[in-house]
C-alpha cells in the first residue's frame, strides 16, 4: 500500500488533478494549501486539508506529521512573495540561514525545499509519477506543423533556453525570426508571452519554447504548459509552442490542441 501523500498546493488546476487521482486510486492524503498561492474554489469540505502561509514551515512539518504523511508532492505554481509576505517563522528563518546565497533561482530554493522535507523523513516525488500521460511526447501534436524558419527559431530557443537555465533564471524563450524576443524570469510564462506578443515583428510570428533547466531535478518545477498557455500564445499571435518531451508537464492536453487546431498554432515536443 502507497504511503499517505501530502499535497504542497499552489495554484492552478494540478493539485486538484491529484486528489482526483488519489480518490481514484484510493490513496490516503492530505493537502496543505498555502496561503495566497492556492486557488480556494475547488477545495470543497470533503477534502482533507489545511490552509497555512508559505513561510511557516515548522506549523507546515508538524501538521504532516501528524497526519501521518509519508509521501510529499509539491503542485502548482507558487508566486515568489517578499520577505514581508513570507513572515518566516523559526523553521523557515533556521533554513534561509543554511542555503544562504546559493538558492537565489528557484531551483535552488526548492532543491533546497527538498532536502530539509527528507531530512524531516519525507520522500519526495515528482507529479509525474503520480498521474500518467502528464508529459508532453516527442513530435508534433495536433494538425499544424512548424515552418522552415520556426524550426530554426526553435534551435536558436533551445540553445538560449539551455544556457537560461544553466544560470537559474528561467525556462521558456520566445524567438522570432532569429531574434530574442524575451527570456522568463522571475514574472513566468504568461508575463512573458503578453510581453513579447508587444514586441511582434510583421512576418511569421514568433515562437515559444520551454526547456527543463540542465540541472533540472525531475521531481521539481518542470516546465509546464496547459490551455491557458495556449490561448495566450494565440491572442499574442504567435507561430507556436516547443516544449522539451519527457520533461515539461502539458495540463489539459486535449483541450489545448483543440484550441491551438482552430488557431492554426503548431504544438511541438522537442528533444534537445
Amino acid at each position: 500500500m502507497a504511503p499517505k501523500l501530502g499535497i504542497l498546493a499552489g495554484g492552478g488546476d494540478l493539485p486538484a488533478n491529484l486528489v482526483e487521482t488519489c480518490r481514484r486510486d484510493g490513496r490516503d492524503f492530505f493537502l496543505i494549501a498555502l496561503e495566497g498561492q492556492a486557488t480556494p474554489e475547488w477545495l470543497s469540505p470533503d477534502i482533507p486539508h489545511a490552509w497555512f502561509r508559505l513561510g511557516a514551515a515548522g506549523a507546515i512539518l508538524d501538521r504532516l506529521k501528524a497526519e501521518g504523511v509519508g509521501d510529499i508532492v509539491m503542485a502548482g505554481r507558487v508566486r515568489r512573495p517578499s520577505l514581508t509576505e513570507l513572515r518566516p517563522d523559526w523553521k523557515a528563518t533556521q533554513f534561509f540561514a543554511r542555503i544562504g546565497l546559493k538558492a537565489l533561482g528557484d531551483d535552488g530554493l526548492l532543491r533546497g525545499v527538498a532536502q530539509v522535507l527528507e531530512e524531516e523523513g519525507f520522500r519526495v516525488v515528482g507529479v509525474q509519477t503520480l498521474i500518467t500521460g502528464l508529459l508532453t511526447p516527442e513530435g508534433p501534436l495536433g494538425t499544424h506543423r512548424a515552418d522552415e524558419q520556426a524550426l530554426a527559431d526553435i534551435a536558436h530557443g533551445i540553445t538560449v533556453a539551455r544556457a537560461l537555465g544553466g544560470l537559474d533564471i528561467g525556462q521558456s524563450v520566445v524567438v522570432q525570426q532569429g531574434v530574442v524576443l524575451g527570456v522568463e524570469a522571475i514574472e513566468g510564462t504568461d508575463a512573458l508571452i503578453q510581453r513579447c506578443g508587444a514586441l511582434r515583428r510583421p512576418g511569421p510570428g514568433p515562437v515559444l519554447v520551454k526547456c527543463a533547466k540542465p540541472q533540472q531535478d525531475r521531481r521539481l518545477d518542470l516546465p509546464a504548459l496547459g490551455p491557458d498557455t495556449v490561448d495566450n500564445c494565440i491572442a499574442a499571435g504567435f507561430a507556436g509552442i516547443a516544449a522539451q518531451a519527457g520533461n515539461t508537464l502539458f495540463l489539459g492536453r486535449d483541450k489545448a490542441v483543440t484550441a491551438a487546431d482552430a488557431a492554426g498554432l503548431f504544438l511541438l515536443g522537442i528533444t534537445p
